[in-house]
């Protein structure tokens, strides 16, 4: 499959781990929709839209920028309607945009509560729903979502209940997909971590320069996002995928260039 052309719409692409998947695509000729919250730079968050942007076409792809909260239908309708106008079409989604809270329930407001839910369920349904009228006339159409494998060891939920409840949202609405858009010939595919990864989140709200030096660099998960969004997507489908196991079966095992530090032990992500 060929890259080159295709237009993916990527949630929270202004940094991070959707700015690593825009960069790995926009490599191979993909024209890009950098579609987050963040227009102004950001105190304490590296990147907005329009620096996303100007790193996309130097990577080599075209890039749209769009201020989008997936929060609100209305600009989420307005950023699919102005890709298509662009670039005419939609082949690939990404749905990461994510909010993150690991509080136990009475330290959970309820604000935080809503957003989570707001965000990662109803915003990744959302975006979704605007993007397949479009995924449906593309020749390779792919929905990867940023959400983990669904365990119900009661661990996951005891630990952070409201996050995780968020996130297994998430990866329910791969399962709704997957078998809902089977027909249609739509690939929908969840992506995971098998380490923390070196974003603003974890940083600023996770572990700070400890937990940074443990993880592996946002640049995994955009290979191994290329690795699925090539896969035929009539055949793959409904898969829950884990960043390492996708690059060990491409035929990569020296993982040493990914860590943030190489000398230190890789903390294992959440879920797994």
């Amino acid at each position: 499959m060929t890259m080159k052309n295709k237009t993916a719409f990527i949630t929270g692409s202004s940094r991070g781990i959707g700015l690593a998947i825009a960069l790995r695509l926009a490599k191979e000729g993909c024209n890009i929709v950098v579609a987050a919250k963040t227009a102004e730079a950001h105190p304490k968050l590296e990147g907005t839209i329009y620096t996303a942007a100007e790193q996309i076409e130097k990577a080599g792809g075209k890039a749209l920028p769009i201020v989008v909260d997936i929060r609100d239908e209305e600009l989420i309708q307005k950023a699919v309607d102005a890709a298509v106008e662009k670039f005419g079409g939609i082949d690939i989604l990404v749905n990461n945009a994510s909010a993150i809270s690991l509080t136990p329930i009475e330290q959970t407001s309820m604000k935080r509560y809503n957003l989570m839910h707001e965000i990662n369920v109803r915003g990744t349904f959302m975006v979704s729903k605007a993007c397949i009228p479009h995924l449906k006339k593309s020749n390779n159409p792919h929905i990867l979502t940023l959400s983990p494998p669904i365990d119900l060891n009661p661990k996951w939920f005891g630990a952070h209940l409201a996050y995780t409840m968020s996130k297994y949202g998430m990866s329910m609405t791969v399962l709704g997909q997957s078998n809902e858009l089977k027909s249609s010939g739509i690939a929908a595919n969840a992506l995971w971590p098998r380490t923390t990864i070196a974003t603003a989140a974890v940083n600023n709200l996770l572990g700070g320069e400890m937990l940074m030096q443990a993880s592996r660099k946002p640049e995994i998960m955009g290979d191994a996002a290329y690795l699925v969004l090539n896969k035929n997507s009539k055949e793959c489908t409904g898969k829950f995928f884990i960043d390492e196991e996708v690059l060990k079966e491409s035929g990569v095992s020296d993982f040493t260039h990914y860590a943030v530090n190489p000398n230190n032990n890789l903390m294992t992500d959440l879920f797994l």
